[in-house]
Formats: structure tokens, C-alpha cells, sequence
């Protein structure tokens, strides 16, 4: 359903919401809001509220920092979990960034992903669908409420309770997903202690995006309920999976028929969806810096625990950083298996599009897929198959991304900067910092 302004300032007093959180995505893809009053809704709707740009990670310069808040009408949901003390109800606007002049600000993660959608569209593609598959742990909190990394239960994978612990906090972050209109496909227990793992109905990129980011809000605040910390982070335990983020992606044209699906096509997979893989892993050593953003992304990609580590692509291997499923037809979709949950997904949606639809500019075919275990080959075999490795660190992924001049279109020169700015600066507080590992392998022998 489209809403109108009305629509939204009737629903609101219909549903006693007095306060409305005006939200925004920065760069390294933290959920920032301006929070407003009931008496306040009309204004914002009106495009008219401004914010101090000049704090937001990412942003602009103190002397350039008014910046405008344009919420996106289709966005208004009442927050069901939040309730103030007096009964009301909170709801919330996600707002795209727009500079005094009425200019999309280039620095808006959001606004980029619809500026890479908008190039796909004069492709003739009217849809790129995404189907996120985000997994968490939830650790204990300690008597002060502060996070530990002490498991809610020894599970794994699909096991039920009382091996599940965490089971009913999972079961009621299903329930107020569906009561904010998510339509959940599956909940369950992950490989690793304490981790799990929901997936939702696919959507069209920025949709995706959206609800994503929502979940994300939603998971840690009930977790917080439950006397429990979410986390998304990668790597949050040594020893243990990591946390991914399988996305799923299909393309359709206007004509409304998956460009990925081809009956008489080898794998049933249309040229279109060759040419796509090709572009993706031709660049991912390229996008992966924004993929997987973080020093402790690539503790999560090494051998052994079902993340990808080389550039390669099957329709059944799972080691594979582009895995192809069984699904044909309308379902017809590729599985990047790479990314991760500490991403931006509107910066990381924009990177691989871009690989994708340049690998169909370029009408080039990836070859033929990899069956084998690739965790497994020597070096040589890789080498024969003409199989790369994924960066094994952040600043090797930054020195490659920073090389790229589609990855400079893709996030836009304000974004690409900035972004290699804050990344280095993170890469030189690890590179100096004493870490514990090296205390506890080095302070008694030396």
C-alpha cells in the first residue's frame, strides 16, 4: 500500500504514537535517528527538519553540516517492542539525506544504492531482489548487565531446546518481525554455540536494505530483554563460525522474467546470469573491503568453517564464494557467500551490482564451475583452475579496493574516500595495538 502524508498523520493519532524516530544509515552502516515528537510529524513529512551532518561518521565538514531529513513514506512502521511508560507508542520514518540546496547528498549510503539502481534500470532491468540471510550470537550479560561472551547454550545446527537456550528470544524476535509485516521463511539454531540465523522473504534491494537494518535494531533490543547481547560481529569468538551473511540476488526485466533463468541454458542459467558472475568475481577482490569492512571480517575467512576464502563459483559447492541453488524459474537466484553482517548492505549492494552489471557490459563468461572442495587443493590445484584467494586481511582488501575505479563509481568519490580514510585509520590502531594473543605468547619467553 502507498501512504500519503494524511494516511501516515491519521495513523498515527489512530494508534497513539507520540514519538517518531526519523532514521538514517552512516557510512560504516550504524543506525543513526532523529527523534521528534507526535506535534513535529507533519514538518518532517514536509521534508523540513534538519540535522548537524557534521557528527555522522562519513558525512561532511563542520562548516558544510546542515543537512535535511526526506523520510520515505513507505517506511512509517510503529515500533511494537518500544514502550514508553505512559502507554504511547513509537514509530519510525526512514529518511533519505538531502543537502540545504535540495540536492540527494552524495555521502547518504541510501542514496547511493539508488543512484547504482537507477543505472540498472537504464540497463533495462526493473528489479534487483535480495534475499538476506544475517546470523547472530547471543551471549549472556553479566550482573551489571554489561556483554560477556558466555554461550546461552551448547546447540548446533537446527537442534531445539532445552539444547537451545535462546529459543524463546529467537521466537520473540519472529513475532514482533511479523506483527512490523515480515514475512519470516525460517528461524533456527546456527552451527556454532549460542549463534542463529533468520531469514525473511526477499525484496527489491533498497526494501532489503531497509529491513535489514531493522532486524538488526530489533534482534539487540529484544536480546536486551532477555537478559541477553546480539551481536552481528564476524568473528566473535576464535574457534567458533563465524557470523555471515549469504545474499541472495536475482535480477528481472520489464517484462517481469528472471534475467538469470534460462531453460535451454546450461544449469538452466541464462547468459545474462553468466556474465553477472563474471563481473562479481572479477571484482571481489575488489569489493570486499566493503563487504567485509572490518579487521575481524577476514578472521572469518579462513579454511574450515564454511566462509569463502577463493574466487570461484558452483551450483553446489559450498565453498564457493558464489553458489549457485537448485531453485529454476522464477526462483532462479546467485548466493554470494562472502559477505558478512558488519557491512553496510546499501554500500555493499551497490559494490556487487556494480560488479555484476559491468561483467554484462563486458558479455564475459566465468568458465566452468568448481565441484571440488577448494579447502582442500594445494595451491597448484587453485592455480590450475584458475582460482584466486579473497584479501586475507583489511589492508590488503583496502590497498585493492582503492585501486578500483568501478568501486569509485559504485559508492561515489565522496563515500570511496571517506570510506578509505576512517579504514585506515582503524587498520593503524590494530597494526599498533598489543593484543592478548601476543602477551600470552611472547611476555614468557622473551
Amino acid at each position: 500500500m502507498v501512504m500519503t502524508k494524511q494516511m501516515i498523520l491519521d495513523d498515527a493519532v489512530a494508534n497513539n504514537v507520540r514519538f517518531i524516530r526519523l532514521q538514517f544509515t552512516d557510512m560504516l552502516g550504524t543506525i543513526k535517528n532523529v527523534e521528534i515528537p507526535l506535534s513535529q510529524l507533519e514538518k518532517a513529512l514536509n521534508n523540513q527538519m534538519m540535522f548537524d551532518g557534521s557528527s555522522i561518521e562519513g558525512f561532511v565538514r563542520i562548516q558544510e553540516s546542515d543537512m535535511y531529513l526526506h523520510p520515505d513514506y513507505s517506511t512509517w512502521k510503529i515500533l511494537t517492542w518500544e514502550q514508553p511508560y505512559d502507554g504511547s507508542k513509537v514509530a519510525r520514518l526512514i529518511c533519505d539525506i538531502h543537502k540545504v540546496n535540495g540536492e540527494p547528498f552524495a555521502g547518504d549510503p541510501r542514496g547511493n544504492l539508488r543512484r547504482m539502481l537507477a543505472k540498472m534500470e537504464n540497463m533495462g532491468y526493473v528489479a534487483f531482489n535480495i534475499g538476506f540471510e544475517p546470523e547472530f550470537y547471543l551471549f549472556k550479560r553479566d550482573a551489571k548487565g554489561n556483554p560477556t561472551l558466555e554461550f546461552t547454550d551448547n546447540g548446533g545446527y537446527f537442534d531445539l531446546s532445552p539444547v537451545d537456550g535462546a529459543e524463546d528470544c529467537r521466537r520473540e524476535i519472529v513475532i514482533e518481525l511479523e506483527k512490523l509485516g515480515y514475512e519470516i521463511e525460517a528461524s533456527h539454531h546456527e552451527v556454532g554455540p549460542s549463534q542463529h540465523e533468520i531469514n525473511f522473504k526477499y525484496a527489491d534491494a533498497l526494501k532489503a536494505c531497509d529491513d535489514l537494518q531493522t532486524l538488526k535494531l530489533l534482534v539487540r533490543n529484544i536480546a536486551r530483554k532477555h537478559n541477553m547481547k546480539a551481536t552481528f560481529m564476524a568473528k566473535p569468538i576464535t574457534g567458533q563460525a563465524g557470523n555471515g551473511m549469504h545474499t541472495n540476488m536475482s535480477l528481472f526485466t520489464k517484462d517481469g522474467k528472471n534475467a538469470f533463468y534460462d531453460e535451454n541454458g546450461d544449469l538452466q542459467l541464462s547468459q545474462t546470469a553468466y556474465h553477472f558472475v563474471s563481473g562479481v568475481l572479477e571484482n571481489a577482490k575488489y569489493f570486499t573491503a566493503i563487504t567485509n569492512p572490518t579487521v575481524n571480517s577476514y578472521k572469518r575467512l579462513v579454511p574450515g568453517y564454511e566462509a569463502p576464502c577463493y574466487v570461484s563459483y558452483s551450483d553446489s559447492n559450498r565453498s564457493a564464494l558464489i553458489r549457485i541453488p537448485a531453485s529454476r524459474g522464477m526462483g532462479t537466484r546467485l548466493e554470494l557467500r562472502s559477505a558478512d553482517p558488519m557491512s553496510n548492505p546499501y554500500l555493499a549492494l551497490a559494490a556487487v551490482l556494480a560488479a555484476g552489471l559491468t561483467g554484462i557490459e563486458k558479455g564475459n563468461h566465468p568458465g566452468k564451475p568448481i565441484y571440488g572442495d577448494i579447502f582442500h587443493m594445494t595451491d597448484e590445484e587453485r592455480a590450475e583452475l584458475g582460482i584466486t584467494n579473497l584479501p586475507t586481511d583489511l589492508q590488503e582488501a583496502l590497498n585493492n579496493f582503492e585501486t578500483s575505479d568501478l568501486m569509485k563509481e559504485a559508492l561515489g568519490e565522496h563515500t570511496f574516500t571517506k570510506f578509505i580514510e576512517a579504514k585506515r585509520i582503524e587498520w593503524d590502531h590494530f597494526r599498533t595495538t598489543v593484543h592478548q594473543w601476543e602477551v600470552d605468547n611472547y611476555i614468557h619467553m622473551y
